[in-house]
């Protein structure tokens, strides 16, 4: 049995999976606002818990925002930033004593849909989170590329890409830098886009979703802005990895007018006379990054390029 576990800035979820990878149990709780302990003991008694239903033991897998540094083996870059500065593989392990692998979450992300999701068959895989923030993972021929200092894909942390001068300087990010891709395209950055047009900033993605669907002007005239961010961030990827396919996951993936001619938009700003590059949903959705994590233990899941 293999165990997955999605430590995210809100959630906390827990997927276990047969060798066959059928799910045999989910489970999902808060996690406890920036509190470390707190979520290391929320973790421990989810994966005791499981294990005890389901009357076997796991390995144990772990997706969480950020990276082991390389140079101070402690988690840096996370935007849960009470888990900045701490040994969490480590803590865990020692927690449930037993090895934990754990990998970035937009890579577990990028893992779980190249390998039986909505990249299955492709060589080279972008995946992309749009959520409460923005990460990406690439996976080449079903291996995950992390780089040496274990920060590949991490996309969301560059200047908005031809920014206009209304852009600029753009908003603060938790990095300690400002404009960045992620500051543009979370969700709070949607929220942002309504309000300046002059909607509710209170509302958050799914409802000036809904907002625009419904006729508001506002919300459309918002996410048509968000798609053509969205496209210009993309096209950097394209130029750099060229991948096969790019699979969009997270809250802000499920908005269905974002895919509409958005492949033409990349096109528009990438160096090369034509892009085809497909664009799609997340097969396995919000459970993407929990089915990687607990993939971490499958033969080459823990693999890096």
């Amino acid at each position: 049995m293999r165990i997955g576990v999605d430590l995210g800035g809100t959630k906390i979820e827990l997927i276990a999976l047969d060798d066959s990878g059928v799910t045999l149990l989910r489970r999902r709780v808060p996690t406890p606002s920036g509190d470390y302990a707190g979520t290391l003991n929320t973790i421990a008694a989810l994966v005791v818990s499981a294990e005890r239903e389901l009357r076997r033991t796991g390995t144990v897998g772990v997706a969480s925002p950020g990276a082991i540094s390389t140079r101070t083996d402690l988690l840096k870059n996370s935007n849960s930033t009470v888990l900045n500065g701490h040994a969490l593989d480590r803590d865990l392990s020692e927690s449930l004593g037993r090895p934990v692998r754990l990998e970035n979450d937009a890579n577990c992300f990028a893992l779980s849909e190249a390998v039986d999701g909505a990249g299955a068959g492709h060589a080279v895989v972008f995946g992309v989170i749009l959520g409460t923030g923005v990460g990406g993972g690439i996976v080449v021929d079903g291996r995950l590329l992390v780089g040496p200092h274990r920060i590949a894909g991490e996309w969301g942390h560059n200047p908005l890409p031809w920014s206009r001068d209304s852009e600029r300087p753009g908003a603060a990010c938790y990095c300690g830098k400002a404009g960045c891709v992620e500051t543009f395209l979370n969700g709070a950055g949607l929220a942002r886009e309504y309000q300046s047009h002059g909607g509710n900033g209170a509302l958050s993605a799914p409802q000036i979703a809904s907002a625009a669907r419904a006729g508001d002007a506002r919300a459309q005239q918002s996410l048509a802005v968000y798609q053509d961010r969205l496209a210009r961030s993309l096209a950097v990827v394209v130029d750099l990895i060229d991948p096969d396919v790019i699979v969009l996951g997270g809250g802000l993936s499920n908005i269905d007018r974002l895919y509409d001619g958005l492949t033409q938009r990349v096109a528009s700003h990438a160096f090369s006379d034509a892009i085809d590059t497909p664009i799609v949903r997340a097969l396995h959705g919000d459970s993407s990054g929990v089915r990687g994590a607990a993939r971490l233990w499958t033969p080459g899941g823990s693999e890096h390029l």
